[in-house]
């Protein structure tokens, strides 16, 4: 029994932390989307296909967040030959992983940032195709824009089979992680709100979770989530004005959140600050430098 688990004829995945998706080309080979956080998780995802007697003929990245392209690397030394493919702006990203921590940090980040989670093994990424169906590495696909979680990310439909990537979450990672990630709030619920649209979608897989057959009801537990971050970012600031981090001081105590690690507090004073940039364009929070710091307010 292989360790890659069916979700239609031609398309398994590697459950884990994250899900890695592996799409058959009906002649023996597979492309890879996603590889996981680090050569433990590539590893097993090579073993999954071995198992099934498939080689790989791609990467897809749907994103640059480290733990969606840690695996790259592992996966290059046994296939150097393979070409690895994301979205703009993110094939740079994982092409030069730096840029992650640097842009969470706003500088040169420190080694407590510095940890794979932050951190991938650097793999030559190259431009995907645009969104729409297209072929990479022999398999015949949609790419879908879903961008809001990261600056862009492509979601990935063959079929009735939709890998949402990270702009859907199973309901036990939003339970666990309240301050759901994105970079942009705004763009990440008209993402989750259009695939939950989605018609003929037999079985949705989230970038973290399981799969399921209720992409709306998925879709609505996901905007839900984020609303009640906006929610706690937008108490927070009637509670009295403050800069970032005293904001995020206030939506953990109000979400229940408690931060342990440095690459916890940078992630979620980024959550806290895409929340604000949406409420600023909505007109409902003030921006104003006072006394050398930038500040939030309620606006009248």
């Amino acid at each position: 029994m292989s360790s890659l688990s069916p979700l239609a004829p031609g398309v398994h995945f590697l459950p884990g932390a994250v899900n890695s998706l592996v799409l058959e080309d009906g002649r023996g080979g597979a492309l890879l989307v996603d590889t996981g956080l680090d050569d433990g998780h590539a590893r097993k995802l090579l073993r999954g296909l071995a198992e099934l007697g498939l080689t790989p003929t791609g990467i897809l990245n749907t994103h640059s967040h480290a733990d969606h392209h840690g695996g790259n690397a592992f996966i290059l030394k046994k296939f150097p030959e393979l070409k690895v493919f994301a979205p703009p702006l993110e094939d740079a990203i994982i092409t030069h992983p730096i840029l992650e921590p640097i842009g969470l940090f706003g500088a040169r980040p420190p080694k407590a940032l510095q940890t794979k989670f932050l951190l991938a093994p650097p793999s030559p990424a190259r431009l995907a195709p645009e969104p729409g169906l297209t072929r990479i590495g022999g398999v015949s696909l949609e790419l879908i824009e879903v961008a809001g979680h990261a600056s862009l990310m492509y979601a990935v439909r063959v079929g009735g089979v939709l890998y949402a990537a990270d702009a859907l979450f199973g309901p036990e990672a939003l339970a666990k992680h309240p301050l759901v990630f994105c970079q942009d709030s705004a763009l990440q619920k008209e993402a989750a709100a259009r695939l939950g649209e989605l018609e003929g979608v037999a079985v949705t897989l989230p970038g973290h979770g399981d799969p399921t057959g209720d992409l709306p009801g998925l879709a609505v537990a996901n905007l839900s989530a984020l609303e009640r971050v906006t929610d706690a970012v937008r108490a927070a600031v009637r509670a009295g004005e403050g800069g970032v981090d005293d904001l995020l001081a206030r939506v953990c105590d109000g979400l229940g959140v408690t931060m342990s690690n440095a690459g916890a507090v940078v992630l979620n004073r980024a959550v806290v600050s895409a929340h604000l940039t949406e409420l600023l364009e909505r007109g409902e929070v003030g921006l104003r430098v006072a006394g050398n710091r930038l500040v939030f307010l309620p606006e009248a």
